[in-house]
Formats: C-alpha cells, sequence, structure tokens
C-alpha cells in the first residue's frame, strides 16, 4: 500500500497539526457520537440501540423496576454491564484501529534497498564458501537461502516463534489474543505475540519498540510486508537478519562463527541454540554468557519435541552438547585472488570462482609447511590448473597471508620475476618443430661466445658432447643459448605472444639471448599458462578463475582456428619435450617418470621454480622471498620440486598418464637420424647468416596459409609482424612495396579487395621470408 509523504511542515510526529488518516478520523467521530448518547436508555419503537435518534427526543435514563422483581433487577443488571462492555469493546477496537492506521501512515515506504546489503563473498566452483567481507556498517551478514538451511532449523523455528506462519497475513490474531489475556492475567507483558513477519518489519526498521505503539507499527510494517513478498522472500529475510550478538547478523553467519560450519550441516542442539539467540542476542551471546544461552536452547528442544518437531530421546540428547564459548574465524582461503576480483567487480556480492576449496586449503598448508622448513621470510606460491578446461583449480599466493615478516600480503603468483631455466623446453621444442634438432642429435656443451655474449653452465663447468635430451634434463645453459642463437629470440618471444603470454624487457628492448637463462620477466600464472599450452602438445589456452569465463581457448588473431596461430609448437615437438621432461630426475625420495617437469633457478638464488604436467593437470611452484633478496643455496631442484611432487600427491582423482606418441615421431638413436639431424649446426655453420649472428627473419603475423575475413578487420588496416632479421625491414605486398617504419619489425597495409595475397619481408642482410594469405 502506497502513502504519500507529509506535506511541509506536517511531521510524522510530535506537533499540534499532526494529520490523522480519514479512516480513522470518521471512525472516531462516530464513537464520539454514540458516547455522547445516555448509555442506558429504552429502545424506540420497542427495538434498537438509540444511536439514531435525535438529542430532543432520547427519554429520560431506564431505571431498573421497583419492588419485587429479583429475577428483573439481574437481568436488567447484567444488561447494563453487557452493553457497557460491549461499547468499551468498540471504542477500544475503534481507538487501536485508529491507532494502526495513524501507525501505518506514520511508518513510510518498506526500506527494503537497506536489507540488499550483504557481505561480499567469494565462492570456489560448487559454492563453498572462500573468503567473505564485511559490509560498510562492519558487519557480517552473508548471502542465505531456505534450502541451504538444515530443516530441523527451521521447523523449530516455526514450532517456537510462528507456527502459523504460512496461513497468516502479517499478524496472528490468535497470538495477540492470547499475549493480551496473558497481560491482563499476570499485569504484565508476558508474550509479544509477535509473528516472524513482525520480527522482519523491526529489523528492517531498526527499532526494537516494547510498546503498544511500537507493536501496531509492527503490526502495519507486517502487513505491508506480506502484501508486498512472498513467505519464502520473507522468510529469506528473517534468515539474512536476524541478530545474533556482536556484529553477527543472519543464521549463515551465526554458524559460521559459532560452530566453524555452514548452517545445512547442523545437529538439533546447534539448530535449537540459533532459534534461541535472536531473541535477545547480547544478552546470550555464546562468546560473554553460554549459561544462559544453554537454558534458553533447552527450552527451545522442549518446546519442540512438545510439538513433535523432534522426539523427546532426540530433544535430552541435544540438551547434553557443549555450547561453544569463542567464535570461529571465517574463511579467508585464496585471500589475494578475493580480494583482486572484489576490487575487479565491486558491483558484485557473490564472486563465483573455478577454485577447488578441499584443494586450496590442502595447498595453503602446503606452502606454509615447506616455507617453514626452507627459512625465515621465505615465501612460496602454488597454481594448480586443468589443462584441458584452462580452469585454475588452484592458486596460492603466499606462504601465509597474515604473516608479516614473510611479506605474506604480497601476491607472488602475479609478481613478475625472472624465470631461470624454465624457458629452455620453448627453446628446444621450436628447434624440433623446425626440423633443426631431434632429442638424439648432439650438441657440444664447451665454451663458447656470441659478441659480448659467454654463457656459462650453472656448476661452472662443461660435459663436452651431449644429445639434446640430456642437455634439457640436465638444464644445460651452453646448449639452450646456442639452440636460441639459431631459433631465435624474437621468435620465441612471439610464440610466447601467440599463446596470451607477453614477456617483460627492461626499458622495452628487444629479445636477447638471455632469455634462455631467464634474461625476461614473467609471472608464476604466466608460466602455467605457458607450460598449459605445452601439455596441450602445443596448443595453447587461456587460463581462468572465474566460473563464468572457464573453456574460453585465447586467440588474438583473425585467422582460422585450422591455422592455429596461437600454437607455441607442432604437436611432434611438444611430444619430443614432453617426454624428456618426464625422464627428468626426481627430487630425494620421490618417485620419477609419473608426470613431466622442469626446475628453474635465476641469477643470484632469488628465485626457485618447479612446474610440471601430466595428461590433466598443470601444477607449477615459485620459492623465494617477495622482496628480492638473495637466499644462498636455493635452487629449484631442492626447494621448489619437493612442493611439487608433494602438490602432485594432493590432486583429486586417479592420475591422467601423458599422451602417446604420434604418428610421425622419429625413435631411436644418433646413429638411426638423417645427416641434418645428427649433430648441432650453430649460426656460424649456417653460409647464409654466417657472420651477423642474427636469427633469420621470419613473418610471425599473418601466418602463412591463413584466412582473413574483411568484416573482422572493419575497414582497418592488417597490421603485419616480423620476428627477427636486421633492420631496417623491408615488406612487399604481391611484389610491390609498402611503407613501414625502419626502427620495428612491424607495418601496415591496406587491402583493396578479396582474393589471395602474397606478403615479403626483407631484412637489411637480404634474408626473406614469404606467406601466402586468403582475404574473404
Amino acid at each position: 500500500m502506497s502513502q504519500s509523504s507529509p506535506r511541509k511542515g506536517e511531521g510524522r510526529s510530535g506537533g499540534d497539526d499532526q494529520v490523522v488518516p480519514p479512516t480513522s478520523a470518521t471512525l472516531l467521530r462516530r464513537f464520539s457520537d454514540f458516547l455522547r448518547l445516555p448509555l442506558f436508555s429504552p429502545p424506540l419503537d420497542g427495538e434498537g440501540s438509540g444511536v439514531g435518534c435525535s438529542p430532543s427526543k432520547i427519554p429520560p435514563p431506564l431505571t431498573p423496576p421497583r419492588g419485587g422483581g429479583g429475577e428483573s433487577v439481574r437481568q436488567f443488571t447484567i444488561r447494563r454491564i453487557a452493553i457497557a462492555a460491549s461499547v468499551s469493546l468498540l471504542i477500544s477496537a475503534g481507538g487501536a484501529y485508529g491507532l494502526y492506521l495513524k501507525a501505518f501512515a506514520d511508518a513510510g515506504p518498506l526500506p527494503l534497498e537497506q536489507a540488499k546489503a550483504v557481505s561480499v563473498t567469494v565462492i570456489d566452483r560448487d559454492d563453498r564458501l572462500l573468503r567473505a567481507f564485511t559490509t560498510t556498517e562492519g558487519k557480517w551478514r552473508l548471502p542465505v537461502d531456505p534450502k541451504d538451511v538444515d530443516p530441523h532449523y527451521l521447523k523449530m523455528l516455526f514450532a517456537f516463534e510462528d507456527k502459523r506462519f504460512y496461513s497468516h497475513h502479517g499478524v496472528d490474531p490468535k497470538a495477540v489474543t492470547r499475549a493480551v489475556l496473558q497481560m491482563l492475567r499476570h499485569g504484565r507483558l508476558v508474550s509479544g505475540g509477535s509473528t516472524l513477519t513482525m520480527q522482519v518489519a523491526r529489523l528492517l526498521d531498526g527499532k526494537h519498540e516494547r510498546t503498544a505503539g511500537g507493536k501496531l507499527r509492527q503490526m502495519a510494517r507486517a502487513v505491508e510486508l506480506e502484501r508486498t513478498l512472498s513467505k519464502t522472500e520473507i522468510l529469506k529475510l528473517y534468515l539474512r537478519l536476524a541478530p545474533f550478538g556482536g556484529n553477527l547478523e543472519g543464521v549463515r553467519a551465526a554458524s559460521l562463527a559459532y560452530f566453524g560450519k555452514e548452517p545445512r550441516h547442523l545437529s538439533l542442539g546447534e539448530c535449537a541454540l540459533l532459534v534461541a539467540l535472536p531473541q535477545s542476542p547480547e544478552m546470550r551471546r555464546l562468546d560473554r554468557n553460554p549459561e544462559a544461552a544453554r537454558r534458553a536452547r533447552n527450552r527451545v528442544l522442549t518446546r519442540a519435541a512438545a510439538a513433535h518437531v523432534i522426539t523427546v530421546a532426540e530433544a535430552e540428547r541435544a540438551k547434553a552438547e557443549r555450547i561453544p564459548a569463542v567464535r570461529y574465524a571465517f574463511p579467508m582461503l585464496a585471500p589475494h585472488l578475493s580480494e583482486t576480483e572484489v576490487a575487479a567487480h565491486p558491483a558484485e556480492s557473490v564472486i563465483k570462482l573455478t577454485l577447488d576449496r578441499p584443494l586450496q586449503q590442502n595447498l595453503e598448508r602446503l606452502a606454509r609447511e615447506h616455507a617453514r622448513t626452507i627459512g625465515d621470510n621465505v615465501s612460496t606460491a602454488i597454481i594448480v590448473a586443468d589443462h584441458q578446461t584452462g580452469e585454475i583449480l588452484a592458486e596460492v599466493g603466499s606462504a601465509d597471508y597474515m604473516d608479516a615478516a614473510r611479506h605474506g600480503a604480497v601476491d607472488m603468483a602475479t609478481a613478475v620475476r625472472s624465470p631461470g631455466s624454465t624457458l629452455k623446453p620453448f627453446i628446444y621444442g621450436l628447434a624440433f618443430e623446425a626440423g633443426l634438432a631431434h632429442p638424439a642429435t648432439l650438441i657440444e656443451d664447451r665454451p663458447v661466445r656470441f659478441g659480448t655474449y659467454a654463457p656459462k653452465n650453472f656448476d661452472e663447468g662443461y660435459h663436452g658432447t651431449v644429445s639434446i635430451r640430456e642437455a634439457l634434463e640436465q638444464s644445460l645453459n651452453v646448449p639452450a643459448v646456442r639452440v636460441l642463437a639459431r631459433v631465435g629470440p624474437g621468435k620465441l618471444a612471439g610464440r610466447f605472444r601467440r599463446a596470451g603470454v607477453t614477456a617483460r624487457f627492461p626499458d622495452k628492448s628487444e629479445p636477447t639471448l638471455a632469455m634462455a637463462l631467464g634474461g625476461t620477466g614473467l609471472t608464476l600464472e604466466e608460466l602455467t599458462q605457458l607450460y598449459a599450452g605445452l601439455a596441450r602438445g602445443g596448443d595453447g589456452i587461456t587460463l581462468t578463475h572465474r566460473y563464468d569465463q572457464r573453456g574460453k581457448i585465447w586467440g588474438a588473431t583473425h585467422a582460422k582456428p585450422l591455422v592455429n596461430a596461437h600454437r607455441l609448437m607442432s604437436p611432434l615437438a611438444a611430444w619430443y619435450v614432453s617426454d624428456i621432461l618426464k625422464d627428468a630426475p626426481p627430487p630425494l625420495n620421490a618417485k620419477g617418470g609419473r608426470f613431466a617437469y622442469k626446475t628453474g633457478t635465476s641469477y643470484g638464488y632469488r628465485d626457485a621454480w618447479a612446474i610440471g604436467f601430466d595428461g590433466r593437470y598443470v601444477v607449477a611452484v615459485w620459492v623465494g622471498r617477495p622482496d628480492n633478496s638473495s637466499i644462498p643455496g636455493l635452487m629449484g631442484r631442492s626447494a621448489a620440486a619437493p612442493i611439487l611432487f608433494d602438490a602432485f600427491e594432493r590432486l583429486p582423482g586417479p592420475r591422467t598418464p601423458l599422451p602417446g606418441a604420434p604418428a610421425n615421431v622419429i625413435k631411436g638413436t644418433n646413429a638411426d637420424l638423417p645427416a641434418p639431424l645428427k649433430r648441432w649446426r650453430d649460426p656460424s655453420d649456417d653460409p647464409a647468416a654466417g657472420k651477423f649472428l642474427e636469427p633469420p627473419v621470419l613473418i610471425s603475423f599473418p601466418p602463412d596459409q591463413s584466412e582473413i575475413a574483411e568484416t573482422d578487420l572493419d575497414g582497418e588496416p592488417l597490421v603485419l609482424k616480423a620476428d627477427g632479421g636486421a633492420l631496417p625491414l623491408t615488406w612487399l605486398v604481391d611484389g610491390k612495396p609498402i611503407q613501414s617504419d625502419a626502427h620495428t619489425r612491424e607495418a601496415t597495409w591496406q587491402p583493396a579487395s578479396a582474393g589471395f595475397a602474397k606478403l615479403t619481408v626483407i631484412d637489411a642482410n637480404g634474408r626473406t621470408d614469404r606467406a601466402f594469405i586468403r582475404l574473404r
């Protein structure tokens, strides 16, 4: 029912000119006219009450008969009493109704918008709570639905508070009559007769008035609530707003704080306790007055047994349950990721992530235990993802969010660090893809110099002639730099961009050979995404922690999917790399061969890495200090690899094996290889690249044999990109030069029409690359 606001100068209370509702005013006038009549008058024309008579025709008051008529006197007296009681009752009812209408008018509109303010909650893939945040008022008020509450709690609530909840319209006449009679009998208020709807009205108004006016206002509000909302919506408001002491509001917040669990898993004693607390939340606070809470709980249990909600035996057993005396802390899982998502989506009250709560909780404990074992001020970060779907199942940002000495509030899963040797598998993968090498290809691990750059192995020694497989298994530095010198650091960075990862370099400088040993900046999330692509046979995928974004494969180009413009490497090259990493030596007391993995250590012992994958999961681990200080002796194999192996043991479900070998794999020893693959050739051995020491120029976008729709370009020019080669580059389309910047490896071309086109790029040393595309 809508109510107009008072005009200027007409307040809701106080003052001499209050507005009385018209209905109430009319009713009061009728009662006033009636009261001006003599109470006991003879009926006119033998019948009626005389309400319609004019004052001039009213006979004198009726007097009892005189002499000997005892029975007549008694009847006369009873009649007088009945008439007086009826008139008094009518007057009281009319006055109460008038006050009710006035309370209804004074109440104003329902403040339902305020009730919508709830704690922001972050939940996992199965709707389990990861973290909650207080409201702006500092309240714990979590969203809750009746279906998420133990049925015994609801039955006890109705039996104790409002047994006719689903049949009345906001006010229970039987309960009100009972309350009035009890007050008349005892001379004080024994029971308030409030329904759950009236309690919701009181909670919405924020007033707890125990006066008659306050009750009338609650009744008016309750009727309006029943007209506006359904019973389920009203019950949901009660479950969300009921006070439970301190800054706890709602049954879900109370269940988590007092019992450490969701309200769908309550015992009978816990159900009764949560029914009893809102009646006097501060006097019965479990952490301050547990004895008062116990007595109140037992009364609820007794009432529930009397109402046949539970048996007497169940009530007695529930009365023996212990009353918790302290509050549990609210869950704080995935704190870094939760804070990031809440800040990024301030309008959302419930944020659902792809995380798995039990796994997240398990890995946070694992990170904390290992960090304490490694040393002081050490932090750890762990990410687990399903590389088949791209869903992140766990993301641990630090060893302990609350540990200031370890800089626990710093999210190391998103911090940019040096990746160490973790990029070597991708270097060898590109060499396998280009047909430059095979795992059995022999390569020299000897001193070498590339201009002023002279890489060395981690152990400061050299191993002579080794196979590519041995070089990667032992993470030798010199062979990796040799291979990258021929593959090209620009091409490596370009492939990372295809997979949605941008490697960072100081002052936007060009990629260099130092990338092989960690000379770039990446985050743990980005490395996990790169290895997810490797685990998928070289097919890149974007990892996501948002449940509504799961399964989306990354693709920044307009090329057809069959072109695989987001590929890291070919499936054959990815299998070669995975087969080598599968045989990498495991850490002490661990069993190897069950998954492929690679470790890495950054310069100065600042970062230790270990990343592994099987047929379904990819797991990445970082260990170090957030302030980037050195930890003497910190290495990936000894610090991060044990955490990696422990994390794989805690993954859910059975292990999925790595995929089998593709049909075009070349198996055998070095003697079985074709002559060009028997031994590695350095760039200086290639007459086409010899003295320049730069990698050959390659067109990175658009890929060869790709198709591009004109609608995708939307009238904009097509951006051409190249990797490697000596600047400046010259671009040609169908043999005709186009304008390009001499200081970049990009050019723009505005296609004139649909059809086929041949793209050519020539570097300063005359080396070329070509790509054929189709515009449609």
